[in-house]
């Protein structure tokens, strides 16, 4: 069973300009989203996914391979259902990882971890979450706990945010899906697993690259310790 880590990179971005070559403790953010494949050791081929040519260099600086997407797949309106699919019609395999540069603290060995549940799974689709488990409300009315009584927050029904971190699709139930007419994204059995709520910390914003840098440098001192 061929599994492929896929690294999706836009040189566009609105909020954040160049975001994913934007640094983190010292290099490119898309760079910690290379290596954590490559220490994960679960992967067939590691590949970034881009418009722009210039990830290319990037990608062999750091060992992986590119794959250059259609540049109207790489604009702000292509959707990850567009360029995923086409992907997948371009390169062969069996299981794709979704690993996003855009969450880089998540750590190797939860790649690995994640990889391995999905290859385990009978899921065609892993979506990586966050479990809150605090009360939440949707169009003012409540999801996971009821107005007619006050329950303690650790005995609430945990929500599921979906965080986009890491994702794993099988590759073929994906295409057949998407010509059928149907979204790929989310077909057949989907599953959802759990991250931390730090390693599902995604980064839109220059705040966002803010945080990330401070909680990494907190998370060095720890493995140091």
């Amino acid at each position: 069973m061929k599994t492929i880590a896929m690294i999706p990179a836009r040189m566009g971005s609105q909020r954040l300009k160049k975001k994913n070559l934007a640094p983190l403790a010292g290099q490119p953010l898309i760079s910690h989203a290379i290596e954590k494949c490559k220490r994960s050791g679960c992967f067939d081929e590691i590949y970034v996914n881009s418009e722009n040519a210039e990830f290319g260099d990037i990608a062999a600086q750091y060992g992986a391979k590119f794959y250059q997407r259609p540049e109207e797949l790489g604009n702000s309106v292509a959707t990850s259902e567009q360029f995923v699919y086409d992907f997948l019609k371009n390169v062969e395999c069996d299981l794709l990882i979704q690993v996003h540069s855009i969450a880089p603290l998540l750590s190797a060995e939860e790649v690995e971890n994640f990889a391995n549940a999905f290859i385990a799974s009978d899921a065609d689709v892993m979506l990586s979450c966050i479990e809150d488990r605090i009360e939440v409300a949707y169009q003012d009315q409540p999801v996971n706990f009821t107005f007619a009584e006050k329950t303690n927050s650790q005995d609430l029904q945990p929500t599921q945010r979906v965080t986009w971190s890491i994702t794993g699709w099988r590759a073929k139930p994906f295409v057949q899906a998407v010509e059928a007419g149907k979204i790929g994204t989310y077909n057949g059995k989907i599953a959802f697993y759990p991250v931390g709520a730090i390693s599902g910390h995604v980064i839109k914003t220059q705040e966002d690259l803010d945080i990330a840098e401070a909680l990494l440098t907190v998370l060095k001192k720890h493995e140091k310790a």
